[in-house]
């Protein structure tokens, strides 16, 4: 499933996508379809919908302007879940779900359907700015390879009996870690977003360009690792309030957290999860620790710390001497399997610092691949922000609520397509399972 970054054309790279969204579900035993290992998503087979339909409201309906086929689907797959200030999610409705027969059929038919309109979509090039660069297609591709994303986040939830071993899965990679230790990041300038008439493709909310002075600050050479994070939690660290945010606290003691979730408590130990396996922590020392917003910014505390802001991290991914900035914190080559722990090449974390080839000016390790990185900055609009896709205005802005916080980076199971200066992710501060690492920072 690696994916190259070569110069493919829309039509493969759309391709591709679906292949990869086949081979996933195809990871799920039959029964497990209608499962669903987080409660603040949907089961597996509303993805197995939603995926097609997206595709057919954008390009189809959305673009083209055409009739639907099935209106029903087209509605009932249309948008994901992202409920803030709940633990858990139920349906507002007790229908059951159509067959996944209905389903598949459904999503042959719009597969089918969209290969024939490559040429009525660049027809509209002059005069929808959807059609221009073939933008939809992107939109639409990008969509399919962030799901790739979700669907595999949710799967390592899923208990194992309920999950198809590929054959084929890389061996984990245990030993390799790079010492850690504070890395100082001179004051400049950083360049966030990216300038619209000049890029290919990117989401609203990476426009448009903006220039930030930052300070001088320190940050950890490699992200946080269990090891490091086992001394925070037998420490105390999930039982003292003065480390947590109000609401983080509140969080933590309505749901009884005490622990990342991804490890699996055995005695007096813990073992953890990955997609196919559980492993004796101690075994994974070095790799990352996964965690929420609210226990990164605990940990950054304890530590007499804080998490980065989008600002400070840029710096620190794309920064080099002489105001330079870089497209990727390696240089200008394009994401290649040396440079980092993404692209499904391991399908698990690996011992931080395992890829030097993908330092950054400052020797910094890790910054793209291994896991998403959590700043201190909540997922606001850059001054000047449009909502540029008009099949798809609410992208972004349905999150500009002071309930989401800004990640940057990538992790194992982020397509290079999604490795650019300017992307950005974002999640609730209190959701526990995304592949999502962090470091701290210390400022004068």
């Amino acid at each position: 499933m690696t994916t190259a970054l070569a110069e493919t054309s829309l039509r493969d790279r759309l391709e591709a996508a679906w292949a990869r969204s086949d081979e996933i579900f195809e990871l799920l035993a039959p029964e497990a379809l209608l499962h669903r290992p987080i409660a603040l998503r949907q089961p597996f087979l509303f993805y197995v919908g939603h995926l097609p339909a997206f595709a057919w409201n954008q390009v189809w309906r959305g673009v083209l302007g055409r009739e639907p086929f099935h209106a029903e689907f087209d509605g009932l797959f249309q948008r994901g879940i992202d409920p803030v200030g709940v633990d858990a999610y139920q349906p507002s409705s007790a229908e059951p779900w159509p067959p996944l027969a209905a389903v598949l059929g459904y999503r042959d038919r719009v597969r089918e359907a969209l290969r024939g309109v490559f040429d009525d979509v660049a027809a509209l090039e002059g005069s929808d700015v959807l059609a221009a660069r073939g933008r939809v297609w992107r939109l639409v591709i990008e969509h399919e390879v962030m799901h790739h994303e979700t669907l595999l986040y949710m799967l390592q939830q899923l208990p194992m009996e309920r999950k198809v071993r590929p054959d084929d899965l890389p061996a984990l990679l245990i030993t390799n870690a790079a010492a850690n230790g504070a890395v100082a990041i001179p004051g400049g300038v950083v360049t966030l977003g990216a300038d619209f008439e000049r890029t290919t493709f990117g989401w609203d909310n990476e426009f448009p360009e903006r220039q930030e002075r930052v300070p001088a600050f320190t940050i950890d050479r490699t992200p946080v690792r269990h090891a490091e994070y086992l001394e925070f939690v037998r420490g105390g660290g999930y039982e003292r309030r003065d480390f947590w945010t109000e609401d983080g606290w509140a969080w933590r003691q309505r749901v009884h957290h005490e622990h990342p979730a991804f490890w699996v408590r055995e005695g007096k130990g813990f073992r953890y999860r990955t997609l196919f396996d559980e492993l004796p922590l101690d075994q994974v020392a070095d790799w990352p620790v996964y965690v929420s917003w609210a226990e990164a910014a605990a940990y950054a505390r304890w530590q007499g710390a804080a998490l980065p802001t989008e600002p400070e991290l840029h710096r620190t991914m794309y920064g080099a001497e002489g105001g330079v900035e870089r497209a990727y914190p390696w240089g200008g080559a394009a994401p290649r399997p040396e440079h980092g722990n993404f692209g499904y090449s391991r399908w698990a974390p690996t011992p931080v610092g395992a890829y030097p080839a993908g330092a950054s000016a400052w020797g910094v390790l890790d910054l793209i691949g291994n896991g998403w990185e959590w700043t201190e900055s909540r997922f606001l609009p850059f001054p000047g922000f449009r909502a540029w896709a008009r099949t798809y205005p609410g992208y972004s802005s349905d999150f500009f609520d002071d309930q989401h916080y800004v990640m940057l980076g990538a992790s194992f199971a982020t397509d290079p397509l999604l490795v650019r200066r300017s992307f950005r992710n974002w999640f609730q501060p209190h959701y526990p399972y995304v592949f999502a690492k962090f470091r701290c920072v210390r400022r004068a």
